[in-house]
Formats: structure tokens, C-alpha cells, sequence
């Protein structure tokens, strides 16, 4: 990418400004407050845009600072650059009102998209982090921000596994684990709800073995009652007999019960007096006869008054009796009490035995918590063997990395420092003919060329589009000899350079070098 043309039509202190940019390098020299930063800030904006901050951090953001003095509604630019073969021109309104970008290839009149990303595109996935951690490199931002540490990983892992830079394996390892997460809590909840479930069968078989326990104590009770009952009817049965066989005679044997005088008896004392009125004479006969009529009368009156007294008092015992026995309970309900008490300790028996069957199945792994699992350690797997992966090709990145870095740095120091190496943390440590060097232990000039070279190298990894290198008051601290190397190494290795500075010695440096460049005076 190479950028011909800033026009600045109200940005900061700025209206109507064009700004013509050249292959090569670009020096643009001006006094302090003369609008470098301003400059600066609009090609970045141009590029990636200008976001308001909310509520108090608005007030001292980029895009208040740049807001234009005159005219603020109106706040916009247009930036011109080649890719490729074709030229494109980028218009953007920054104010909140209109806010707009549009993106346009002036060979074909094409309008592209910006919000689709067809500008990120054309910058060959250059965002705003890694501009400002690569190419545009000022005297206060020289070292890299902790962020490009962790995109350098997640490129690493992209781009030496599959060869393209665009898919995301950080971010697949990412999903991994929230996917973990997901499976983790899922069979969490599911040992929750298999615990809640447990408390409440636990409960429920505590009742039922109450249950059961009372109506076995029940079932119990009433069958030593209803076996004492039947025991002392059997008993009293018995007894009725004994005394009904006890009190009877040979009469009483024939006597139906119901009859209290047997007819037969009428018709024996009947015989009994006509044979004594025959067999003796008179009036002996008829004394025998009246004194047998009175016999056989004083006998009828006995058996009618011991009938009489049966009749009375025997339904008199058996009332007493089964008033009595209606108190306590009477048999047959006895035997209905304890059917029922059976019948419904059996069922609570079969419910009991139930609810240990559904314990011990909750104590069993089920399908579902096995599925859980086997996906939690087939997720954990593949995290581990693409962290493993990742790792790997973090070392091969470290390599790539160091070797162009060291390139870079040998050709910028003249050969003082062949080899430059860095940690997992991009801290740098710098190889001599003779021993390693910490970064710690050079001068700040010699600091400032290893981080613009780690940046190079960085840059080259990360974009495939080659970007203008941007450096605003970036050699401060190099002296001649060190500001000539790494102005060659630029003009050497890179398509497009800007540089802003307040100062005269990178020009007479240059002039002094036959450097060929181009200036604009602020």
C-alpha cells in the first residue's frame, strides 16, 4: 500500500489542507504545534476510523481532541492510496451527526464497503492494534503494548498449522474451553438434580419405612387380638356345651329344643293314668289318678317355669355378651382390619422396594452424565493436543521472528549486534561477537533501532500487505551515524516512509547521503 494524497478538509486546525505523499521517503518537517500529531492521528483515522468515547472519557479523547476548531459539525477528510495496481480514495465523516465512510476505486468508479471489510482487506488485515504496535512508530510508543504479544501467539498457532493467517485456532481453542465450561456446568447441574432427587427418594423412603413399621406394629397388634378372641369364643363354645350336656337327660336328649313339653311326655302320663284307673278298684283308682293328674300337673308347671326361666335368661347372657364384645371390637371387623392392614403393608412393601431400586439406579452412571463426560474429556483432548500444537508453533514463530529481527538489526547497527533473541514476552536480549547483551544494559539509541526493527519484523509476520512505515519524532535519541544506517535500511527495504519531525538532521543527514526523499513544510 502506498499513500498519495491526504486532504485534511476540517480536521483539528486544519481546513481544506492537501498533502501530496511520494514513493520512498516522506519528510514532513514542522515547528512544534505546527499540526504533525494532527496529521498523524487523521491518516490512522482515515484508515481504521475515530471512535467517541462515552460520558467523562469523551472529554479528553481522540476525537474531541481533533474535533475541528471551526466548524465542528463538519468533520471529515479524504485519503488517497494505491494497492496493488489500482488506486482507491477513502472519504469518512467523523461527526456524530453524519457519520459515514465510504470507500471508492477511482479506476472503475466501484463503490466498496467499508463496514464488510473490503478496507481491511486492501490493508491486508492490518487493524489499528497492530498499526500502532508495527508501522507507526513514535519517540513515546517505541516499545510494543502487552496486545501484540498475544495476537504474535494466536498468529503463530494459525499460521504455521494451516498456512493461513486468517483462521482463528486461538479463538477455536477458545471454544474449546467455553465449550468445556458448558459441559462442565451441565453435568454439574446434572449431579445437582441427581442429588435433589436423591434427598427427596431418601425422604420419601423414610416415610414409607415409617409406614411400613406402623402397620406391621398394627398388622400385630390386631392379629394377637383377633387369635385372643377366637381363642376365648372357642372357649366359651366349648363351655355351653359342657353345661348343656351336663344339665339334659334322657327326655331332654329327644326334647326338641324349641319344644318345652314333648308330646310323647303327654301321652306316657296319659297311659300311666288310664292304667292305673284299670288296674285298680275303686275308689283306690281314682285316688291314684287324681294324685298322678297332680304329678304329672306339679311336673307340666316345673317344665313350663324352667323353660320359662331358659327363655328369659338366656337371651339376657347372649345380649351381655355381645355388648361386651361390641366394646372391644367384634371378630369380623377384627378380620376385616387385619385384610386391610394386610393389603396395604404389601403395597407399601412394593413401593419401599420400588424407591431402593430408583436409589441404587441413581447411584449408577446413566446414559446421560456418560455422555456428558465422554464430551467434556473429548473437548479437554483436543484443547490439550491444540495448546501442545499451539505451543509448537509459537517456537517456530520465536524463530522466524528472531531471524528477521536479527537481520534487521545486524544491517541498522552496522554489524555491531549480530543476532537479536526474544522471550515469550517479546523481551529482548541482543548477541555480539563476544556475548549476550540484555537490553537493559544498551543505550537508548541503540533501544530505539531494536525496537523499530522487532516492529519491521513483527509487521512483516503479521500483514501480508506491505503499510507505510509512519515514525514521528522517532530518532530523538540517535545520533548521525545511527540515524544514517536505519534511514538507509528504510529506503533499502521499504516501499513508502513518512516521517514527522521538528528537527533538521534527518534532512542533512540524508542530503549528506544522497538519500533521495521527499519533504513537506508544515
Amino acid at each position: 500500500m502506498q499513500i498519495n494524497e491526504l486532504l485534511l478538509k476540517n480536521f483539528g486546525k486544519f481546513h481544506d489542507r492537501q498533502i501530496d505523499l511520494d514513493e520512498g521517503i516522506n519528510l514532513i518537517h514542522g515547528e512544534n504545534e505546527s499540526g504533525k500529531s494532527t496529521i498523524h492521528t487523521f491518516i490512522r483515522g482515515m484508515l481504521f476510523g475515530i471512535e467517541r468515547g462515552r460520558g467523562r472519557a469523551a472529554q479528553n479523547d481522540t476525537f474531541s481532541i481533533y474535533e475541528p476548531w471551526g466548524n465542528p459539525n463538519y468533520y471529515s477528510g479524504i485519503l488517497k492510496f494505491k494497492s496493488g495496481e489500482k488506486h482507491f480514495r477513502i472519504e469518512r465523516n467523523f461527526d456524530k451527526y453524519s457519520k459515514k465512510a465510504e470507500l471508492i476505486c477511482e479506476e472503475d468508479g466501484e463503490v466498496l464497503s467499508v463496514e464488510d471489510g473490503d478496507l481491511q482487506m486492501l490493508l491486508g488485515e492490518m487493524d489499528a492494534e497492530r498499526y500502532d504496535n508495527t508501522v507507526s512508530m513514535s519517540q513515546r510508543n517505541a516499545q510494543m503494548g502487552e496486545s501484540i504479544v498475544a495476537e504474535l501467539k494466536n498468529y503463530a498457532t494459525n499460521y504455521y498449522t494451516s498456512g493461513n493467517g486468517e483462521i482463528d485456532l486461538a479463538g477455536a481453542l477458545e471454544q474449546l474451553r467455553g465449550r468445556k465450561k458448558i459441559l462442565e456446568n451441565e453435568i454439574r447441574m446434572e449431579m445437582a438434580q441427581k442429588q435433589q432427587k436423591r434427598e427427596k427418594l431418601e425422604q420419601e423412603v423414610s416415610f414409607v419405612w415409617r409406614d411400613v413399621h406402623h402397620l406391621e406394629e398394627e398388622l400385630e397388634r390386631v392379629e394377637e387380638e383377633l387369635a385372643y378372641r377366637l381363642e376365648k369364643e372357642e372357649e366359651k363354645k366349648k363351655e355351653r356345651q359342657r353345661e348343656e350336656e351336663h344339665g339334659k337327660g334322657v327326655m331332654d336328649e329327644i326334647r326338641p329344643e324349641k319344644w318345652r313339653i314333648h308330646p310323647m311326655e303327654l301321652l306316657v302320663f296319659a297311659l300311666v293314668i288310664v292304667i292305673a284307673v284299670i288296674l285298680f278298684s275303686k275308689p283306690w283308682n281314682y285316688l291314684i289318678a287324681i294324685v298322678l293328674f297332680l304329678a304329672f300337673g306339679l311336673y307340666i308347671w316345673n317344665r313350663m317355669k324352667v323353660g320359662k326361666k331358659q327363655v328369659k335368661t338366656e337371651p339376657e347372657i347372649i345380649l351381655e355378651e355381645i355388648t361386651q364384645e361390641e366394646e372391644k371390637v367384634p371378630i369380623e371387623k377384627l378380620r376385616w382390619e387385619k385384610s386391610h392392614i394386610t393389603a396395604e403393608l404389601k403395597e407399601k412393601r412394593i413401593q419401599y422396594d420400588n424407591l431402593g431400586e430408583q436409589l441404587a439406579e441413581l447411584d449408577e452412571v446413566n446414559e446421560r452424565s456418560r455422555e456428558y463426560e465422554l464430551k467434556r474429556q473429548a473437548v479437554q483432548m483436543a484443547a490439550d493436543h491444540l495448546e501442545q500444537l499451539s505451543e509448537e508453533m509459537r517456537g517456530y514463530l520465536k524463530r522466524d521472528l528472531n531471524e528477521k529481527a536479527s537481520s534487521f538489526i545486524c544491517e541498522i547497527t552496522g554489524g555491531k549486534y549480530k543476532k537479536l533473541v526474544t522471550d515469550e514476552k517479546l523481551h529482548v536480549s541482543l548477541m555480539t561477537d563476544e556475548k549476550r547483551v540484555e537490553i537493559e544494559q544498551v543505550s537508548r539509541g541503540t533501544v530505539e533501532q531494536v525496537y523499530l526493527a522487532l516492529r519491521m519484523a513483527v509487521g512483516e509476520l503479521l500483514c501480508e500487505e506491505e503499510m507505510p512505515v509512519i515514525l514521528d519524532d522517532a530518532f530523538a535519541y540517535y545520533d548521525e551515524e545511527r540515524m544514517l544506517q536505519t534511514l538507509r535500511w528504510l529506503k533499502e527495504h521499504k516501499k513508502q516512509v513518512i516521517i514527522f519531525t521538528c528537527q533538521t538532521r534527518e534532512e542533512q543527514v540524508m542530503k549528506e547521503a544522497g538519500l533521495v526523499y521527499h519533504k513537506i513544510e508544515l
